[in-house]
Formats: structure tokens, sequence, C-alpha cells
């Protein structure tokens, strides 16, 4: 069991400090609630709408980016998940890392592209099952538009993941609500796991945000959730204890057939 923390925030395009005092605020709050993980956007740390900034911006893992997190969670003795650009010589992955529990950064590239703009700029890295342990739990890594895909949420169940932690930039749109609100909960349901997905708000000079960031359980229920514009903190409990009466109702792990 461990409390965990999503940070729904409006970053500055381009401004990679200014998102890194966000970031150290947030990781203030999640401490002081005592939590000790906290989940930032998709491309948290330049901002989703940077646009051809991206490239100038992007670094390895080794790079200043990381180790301003590094030391941002150093500093408050917890774990930090975010999405940066992450070079890797001339190629240019759309990645989140993850620090403050393990000696270096475990790092998660998406492997589902999202329209033009994503594709313009990043290369796709193969679908993965990227675990971490933290706090005596197994958390699966995807990146926004991974999520929607059934098939990666399950790679990640079968490999034992507990929860499910996505950085995400839904933009607002008909069918963002939808989304993040069903979707995301029958993610959850379909796999007895949780699912925490940390959203932007707000705009930037290339897109609008839906917001609406959440933690689901298990059962589907919302833990917590964010509106749509609002710069805020999401709390929650992760205790798969307390959903083992829906774990064996609900037994899709282990009913699921190998030719499906």
């Amino acid at each position: 069991m461990t409390r965990i923390a999503l940070v729904q925030m409006q970053a500055k395009a381009g401004d990679v400090s200014a998102n890194l005092a966000r970031i150290a605020g947030a990781a203030r709050q999640t401490a002081e609630a005592g939590a000790s993980l906290l989940v930032a956007p998709e491309l948290a740390l330049t901002g989703y709408g940077a646009g051809d900034a991206i490239a100038r911006l992007a670094e390895p893992t080794d790079g200043a980016m990381i180790g301003a997190l590094e030391a941002i969670a150093a500093q408050h003795d917890i774990a930090i998940l975010a999405g940066f650009p992450e070079r890797a010589g001339a190629t240019v992955y759309n990645s989140a890392a993850f620090v403050g529990t393990v000696g270096h950064a475990t790092v998660y590239r998406k492997s589902h592209l999202y329209g033009d703009y994503e594709r313009a700029l990043f290369a796709p890295a193969r679908p993965s099952g990227v675990i971490v342990e933290h706090a005596g739990l197994k958390f699966g890594l995807l990146i926004c538009y991974d999520v929607e895909f059934p098939e990666n949420v399950r790679r990640l169940a079968k490999a034992g993941a507990q929860a499910v932690l996505v950085p995400t930039a839904l933009p607002a749109g008909d069918h963002a609500a939808f989304i993040a609100r069903q979707m995301i909960a029958v993610r959850a349901f379909e796999n007895q796991i949780f699912l925490a997905y940390a959203n932007h708000c707000g705009a930037d000079a290339l897109f609008t945000y839906a917001g609406l960031s959440q933690i689901a359980a298990p059962d589907g229920t919302m833990l917590a959730g964010a509106d749509a514009v609002e710069d805020t903190l999401l709390i929650a409990t992760i205790d798969p204890s307390a959903f083992a009466g829906s774990a064996a109702q609900n037994t899709y792990l282990r009913d699921m057939r190998d030719e499906l």
C-alpha cells in the first residue's frame, strides 16, 4: 500500500526551468501529504506544445533535465515520473523518466505516436513492458495514446504490474471526456489494476488540453479526479488488498485463453 500523487499542470512550452519549478512545488506538496510518488504529464519538462524546439531541448537520460528531476526527488525523498524528449544519438523519443528510488533513471519510450505532430518530432519505440518497483508495488509505465490500445495495458498486467502510470497530453475534443472518464476506468477494470492518468490543463500556442486527470481503481471507480481546467494535485492510496473482492469476481487475466 502506498499513496501516490498526480500533478495536473499548465506547462510553459519551451521553458524547462519553469516546468521544473512547478514539479518541484508539486513534489513538496506530495511529500507533505504523505505520498511517496508523483506523476507529471507527458513532456512535462519541456511542455507538449514546444514544437520544433523539442529537438533542440531533447537530452539523453544523463542530461541536465533528468539530473534536475533527480535532485527534486532526492530533496523531498519521493519518486517522480515525468515526460521529457529523450535524445539517443540522432533519434528523439517521446519518453518518461522514473527517478528517485533506484540508482539511475528508468526510462519508458512511447510506442504509439499520435498524429502528424508527434510523428514529425519523434521516433516510435517498439512496444515494451517497462515495470518499476516502488514501495513494495509494481508499477507499469505507458504514455498517453499507448493506454488507448488495450494490448499495452494487458501486457503490463500479465507481467505482474499492480498499477499503470500514464503521463498524458490529452487534447480537448469531442472524445476527451470519454477517454479520460470511461476508457481509463475500463482499462483498470478489465486488468484488475490501478491506473493513474496525469494530463496537462490550459493551453499553449499549439494545443488546448482536456485536463480530467484521474486515478482509477481495479473495480473501475475513480479514487481521485480533476476537472478540465484546474492546475491541481490529486492524491490517492494504492492498496491492492482493498480490491481483493473485485479481483476474485473479475478473473480476466486468469481466464484469458492464450490463443486470443
